[in-house]
Formats: structure tokens, sequence, C-alpha cells
């Protein structure tokens, strides 16, 4: 039944998207808000104690789904269905994706800009054409892990808590997880936690990014030996191993100048190729759909394992 319930919510996410109103994300960000508010301070216990209560928040929340579905006769599976399809952002991901490339395709330079802090948390307004496409592309590749390969993974070892707990860590590490003056030691569990709980799936994302390669024109040679070469080069030990199989895999060069919150940093270069065009955004998405159907087969298998 928890395979069939990741298929279920692999296909709501497909078909629907994320959920319209009430979103569990959206909700829990809100209490998240309404928590750093009260416990806030420019230090790393306070933050501990922010992740950790949080996190827990959303366990104990997975736990009763799971729990209330089974005592109505549809079983745990029913929650680990919902949320997974709650948790789950391959669509929305590659939706954004597609709308910032038509705005550039258009010429909309300045849309283009507009709509690119809802995929990717840099600074748009330096960016020209060029750099607003790799800041797509980098963030497809990085949000494939954590918006579809990573929440199938936890769901298949740990059920509707695991999405949640997923979700959560995700979550918080999006909001507070950066290295700005204010969130540098407050955000620094959020960030920990967030390694740890993408780590697998990262090198998972990376693997089928390798192998899916094909389906964006490219070459698992090359995807591999850029992925072996250059995904340790990110700061990030998760981002890198996805943007660098992605690298490989379309034969771009990902990487390079960018900005957070004012802050310029100069990444290393991903990938030997070309600057990646327009054009590539298409195949990235494609070959995210791939990495993803991949995905939802292995974690069902792994799924059905575990419950044998």
């Amino acid at each position: 039944m928890s395979t069939l319930a990741l298929g279920v919510g692999y296909a709501a996410d497909l078909m629907l998207g994320d959920p319209r109103r009430g979103h569990p994300v959206a909700c829990f960000g809100t209490l998240a808000r309404t928590a750093e508010r009260l416990l806030y301070r420019p230090s790393r216990l306070r933050g501990a104690a922010f992740a950790t209560s949080l996190v827990v928040i959303a366990a104990l929340a997975g736990e009763l789904a799971a729990r209330l579905g089974r005592a109505a006769g549809l079983g745990r599976s029913a929650a680990l269905a919902v949320f997974s399809w709650a948790a789950l952002g391959g669509r929305s991901l590659r939706s954004e994706a597609a709308a910032i490339a038509d705005r550039l395709a258009a010429g909309d330079l300045v849309g283009a800009r507009e709509a690119l802090p809802a995929l990717a948390g840099r600074d748009p307004e330096s960016l020209d054409a060029a750099g607003v496409t790799r800041a797509v592309i980098e963030s497809v590749a990085e949000n494939t892990s954590d918006a579809v390969v990573g929440a199938l993974l936890w769901g298949s070892l740990a059920g509707a808590p695991g999405v949640a707990v997923f979700r959560a860590v995700n979550t918080l590490d999006a909001m507070v997880g950066h290295r700005s003056p204010r969130y540098a030691d407050f955000g620094w569990a959020a960030a920990r936690l967030d390694d740890l709980m993408c780590w697998p799936a990262a090198r998972i994302g990376a693997l089928l990014s390798v192998l899916c390669a094909p389906a964006a024109g490219g070459s698992p040679g090359s995807a591999w030996r850029t992925l072996r070469r250059d995904g340790t080069a990110h700061p990030s030990p998760n981002a890198g191993r996805m943007e660098a199989a992605f690298a490989g895999a379309l034969g771009v060069r990902l990487g390079g100048q960018l900005s957070y919150d004012g802050r310029v940093e100069e990444r290393a270069p991903l990938g030997d190729g070309r600057a990646p065009t327009v054009a590539d955004v298409a195949r990235a998405t494609r070959l995210s759909a791939f990495v993803g159907a991949c995905a939802l087969l292995l974690c069902t298998a792994l799924g059905g394992w575990r419950s044998r």
C-alpha cells in the first residue's frame, strides 16, 4: 500500500500541481515565522531549539494523520499519499522554469528577473539574460533533488512522518538557512539538518541524472565525468552533485558569479561545455521529469521491499 500511496501522490502532483488553497507547506511556513519572532536571537542554541521544535511538530502531524487514516479504515498509506502530493513540487518547478524561459525568449528580461525569486534565491537585479538562464537551470537541478527525489525517498523510508519531516527541514533551510548576518548563527541548525536529510537524495538524484542524460540529448559518460570531477566544487555538499550532473548531461557550463542578499560569490565552474541558452531550460526540465519518474520507480521498489 505504501508503494501505491507514493504513486498516487506523484500522479496528483503531475496532474494537479500544488494544492491551490491551504497548502500545508505554506501553513508550516506561517507557523515557522511566528516561532521565529518568539525565539529569534543571533544564537546557534536558539536556532537549534527553533528548528528542533518545528521538526518535532511536523513529525507528530505526519504520525497523527497516519493514525487517523488507519482509524478511518483507510490505512496509514492514505496519509502518505496526501503528504507526498503536498511535498512534491515537480510540476510547479518545471512550470515556473518554463514561464521564465518564455519571458526570456520574448525579450522580457525585466519580467524574467521579477519571476526568478520564486524559483531561485539569488539577487536578480544585476543578471542579464544569460545569468537568469543559468540561475533557472541550476535551480531546476537542485530542486529536482529537494522537491522530488527527497520527498519520494523519505516517504518510502518513513511514511507520512518521514515526508513531513523532510519537507519541514527543507522549508526551514529555505527560510533561515542563509549565511546572512541575521541567520548565520540562528539558521545554522536548520542548514545542517537540511544537508543531512538531502544527502542521500542528492546522490541518488545525481546518479539518475547521469542515467537519464539521453532524455535531454546528452551523454551519460559526459554527465558521469562531470559529476565525478566537479560535484565537490560547489559550497553545498548536495546541490553541487545535482548541478554538476545536469551540467554534464546538458553539455553546458554552470557556476560562476552570483549574488545573495547583496553578497557576491564566485562559484567554481561546473562542466566544461558552452554557456547555457534559453533552449537549454526546456532540456533541463525534461531531464528533471525523467529523473523524477525514475526516482518514483526506485522508491516504490524500496517501499515494497521494506513492506516485505
